[in-house]
């Protein structure tokens, strides 16, 4: 059984159950136990079960990403619609399809308990997992509304429940949408060509309060940062390299 997350240190951490599949493999086992030990949460010895469980209090980074804790999860087999994006509405205007999922994920995690079960874990560090909230399974339910797609290109899990959310013409089904993943690629293309750095279209945005923040060419605001180098500002090629430099993501809730 999960238990609920400790206090440590004035913030919620989460508590890490190290219970892997063959498949999920070390990838996972080291990036859970690193976090907890870096944490000082507890890590149980392995035992015969199959999976890695994450539970603690969530917080919204996007439409398909949260934090438990001080770790990032993206959600499995969906692909959100990104902050600020439009998609076609049923009466042929727009609605805001990005900050609507966004804000709907937010009503089913945002301040409370999740367990999240790892799947994976991806270039970026995230932790690949199916998350549950309230006894509902978070990645389904965004599928089911139409407000998010099944993202086959890594697994149809969710296939069927979007085949559901298109034939009802639920969410971003209600009219013409650009997936997400054509989304990024058409502002990636039109930034990089742009990029004074040639393919590097990431801002690294200082903000004011001193924060610094990678920018993607499809984030709100984009095309209005502009980059100072001269005041320590800079370009890009790719998150992890932004990430690697000790720069982080916004969040867009």
């Amino acid at each position: 059984m999960s238990r609920p997350g400790e206090k440590l240190k004035g913030r919620d951490v989460p508590v890490f159950h190290r219970r892997l599949s063959n498949r999920v493999g070390n990838r996972i086992s080291a990036a859970l136990i690193a976090l907890a030990m870096a944490s000082g949460v507890a890590v149980p010895s392995p035992a015969a079960a199959d999976e890695a469980h994450i539970t603690g209090t969530a917080s919204i980074i996007d439409g398909n990403t949260i934090d438990v804790g001080p770790v990032r999860i993206r959600l499995h087999g969906i692909d959100a619609p990104e902050a600020g994006q439009e998609c076609g509405a049923a009466d042929g205007g727009t609605w805001p399809c990005g900050d609507t999922a966004i804000g709907r994920l937010a009503e089913f995690v945002e301040g409370k308990e999740v367990e999240c079960i790892a799947d994976d874990r991806d270039d970026y560090g995230r932790i690949i997992a199916v998350c549950y909230a309230d006894g509902v399974d978070v990645n389904a339910a965004l599928v089911r509304e139409g407000l998010a797609w099944a993202f086959v290109r890594f697994s149809d899990d969710y296939a069927s429940l979007e085949a559901e959310a298109k034939a009802a013409a639920r969410g971003v089904w209600q009219g013409e949408a650009e997936t997400p993943w054509d989304y990024r690629a058409d502002k990636w293309a039109h930034a990089a060509e742009a990029s004074p750095r040639p393919g590097c279209p990431i801002k690294g945005d200082v903000s004011p309060s001193g924060e610094h923040l990678y920018i993607m060419p499809w984030s709100p605001g984009y095309d209005q940062i502009v980059i100072d180098e001269a005041a320590s500002e800079r370009w890009f090629c790719d998150e992890a390299e932004a990430q690697v430099a000790g720069w982080r993501a916004p969040k867009w809730r």
